[in-house]
């Protein structure tokens, strides 16, 4: 009889190791994937920041998330979000990509198109300042005011190029919002037709 006892309390003994180990071997696994995921999101975080800040700060609220969940022990859950961080770290690099090529497209379209705009209002400022017949509706005031408003625009300009020089897309255009319609304005202020 005690001879079965003691070997029942073996059996009882390993059978818990066994579950520790398990447990162990299950954390681990949770934990390696977590990490995982969370080198899938360091990887692009750069471009995900410029181009799809949603989706990154998503991305990371998942990670919290299995954090979370492995804390509490919950591996199950925690492993599904690790895994869906690690998916949506995918996801976020394709949008990153495809936003920066329609933004760099949207962005060469403006530098192809602004400066000729901006050249015409030029020229017919310049033409104007040195003796150029003015049309009607377009005297000195008008002129003066023309030249103002081409300074300010052209700065605008500028500042936009150096964002884009920079690789900032987002910035180059957001700097160039309600440029298109003010050399319009100005055009139209001397004469300039369309």
């Amino acid at each position: 009889m005690p001879m079965k006892l003691g070997r029942t309390r073996w059996l009882i003994a390993g059978a818990a190791l066994l579950i520790i180990g398990c447990g162990n071997a299950q954390r681990d696994a949770t934990d390696g994937a977590i990490n995982a995921a969370q080198s899938a999101i360091n990887a692009v975080r750069a471009e995900a920041e410029k181009y799809v800040p949603d989706q990154l700060h998503g991305a990371e609220r998942t990670l919290q998330s299995a954090r979370d969940s492995l804390a509490k022990g919950d591996y199950g859950s925690a492993l599904a979000k690790a895994r869906e961080a690690a998916n949506k770290a995918r996801d976020m690099a394709v949008a990153a990509a495809g936003t920066k090529e329609e933004w760099r497209k949207n962005w060469n379209e403006l530098n192809e198109s602004l400066p000729k705009s901006m050249d015409q209002v030029k020229n017919r400022i310049d033409a104007y300042s040195h003796g150029a017949r003015m049309p009607e509706g377009v005297d000195k005031e008008v002129l003066e005011e023309a030249k103002k408003e081409y300074a300010d625009l052209k700065e605008k300009w500028e500042k936009a190029k150096e964002y884009a020089r920079q690789g900032q897309f987002g910035d180059a255009i957001q700097k160039t919002t309600g440029l298109n319609e003010a050399i319009a304005k100005l055009k139209e202020a001397l004469r300039i037709k369309q």
